[in-house]
């Protein structure tokens, strides 16, 4: 029997309150499908995953473009989603808990509100974060089942390497209301874990090639989640580029992938 948008949101809060976990990024429903069979307990959509296969640039999708997209995800999949949201789609507080509603009726249980201002190119002032913060956590709380509201402070994606103000931005966050706390791109264990120690809410922190931890090192500076972001898309995207360029320089089929050896990775 499939599982009730309640079971979702209680087994997310539940993983939040357990031992450190992997939460994948899937771009699409069979890749949700086959992460989910490979035995991940959550997943977390990406924006710029899911822009890729609209055939756009991460942040051109829009707000119904990601519902829909979600929908096939929950449709797909029995087990927890949570939803990259950028800003919300649009720059006032309300915008913030309209996308929250938005996806947690079609299926989301969890949701991450980053800072940045993808059309003004800007970092919201911190008040202005924080009370967009709050009105997410509002549209939350009025849902009759759990959902988990991540707070993303994008200072190192954006620029502003700035530890100090990135630990204040997610105070003001968790203060707001954020279930959990999130600065992408952090680039050391000594940034992880002056974070982690800093605030009171489960830390997500981002994994990465570069960042060269693995996950037992990243959970040993306070993680308690690991996402990859986009990463898992453009590693097959990677492959896949890999060989069709063999196909059409070299005429070269033998890097595709036979039935067999798929096994792994079946939709069931």
């Amino acid at each position: 029997m499939a599982a009730t948008q309640q079971q979702k949101g209680e087994a997310f809060r539940a993983l939040h309150e357990g031992d450190p976990f992997v939460i994948p990024n899937p771009w699409d429903a069979g890749s949700a499908k086959v992460l989910e069979g490979l035995g991940f307990k959550a997943l977390a959509t990406t924006s710029g995953g899911f822009a890729l296969t609209l055939g756009k640039r991460d942040g051109e999708q829009t707000l119904e473009q990601t519902v829909a997209h979600v929908g096939m995800l929950s449709e797909a999949t029995d087990v927890p989603i949570s939803v990259d949201l950028e800003n919300g789609y649009g720059p006032a507080p309300e915008d913030a808990g309209r996308a929250i509603a938005a996806v947690a009726e079609a299926g989301a249980v969890g949701g991450s509100i980053e800072d940045w201002d993808r059309d003004e190119g800007r970092l919201y002032k911190v008040e202005e974060a924080a009370e967009r913060i709050n009105a997410a956590i509002d549209a939350a709380r009025s849902l009759d089942f759990p959902f988990m509201l991540t707070a993303r402070a994008e200072n190192f994606l954006r620029g502003n390497p700035d530890l100090a103000d990135t630990i204040a931005r997610l105070h003001a966050y968790e203060e707001a209301g954020a279930h959990v706390v999130y600065a992408p791109r952090l680039s050391t264990p000594e940034q992880i874990r002056a974070i982690c120690d800093a605030v009171s809410k489960p830390v997500n922190v981002l994994a990465f090639a570069a960042l060269g931890l693995s996950f037992a090192e990243i959970a040993a500076a306070g993680a308690q989640r690991v996402s990859v972001g986009g990463w898992l898309t453009y590693t097959a995207m990677n492959a896949a580029v890999e060989v069709a360029e063999r196909i059409r320089d070299e005429g070269d089929f033998s890097g595709l992938v036979t039935p067999a050896e798929t096994e792994a990775w079946q939709l069931g």
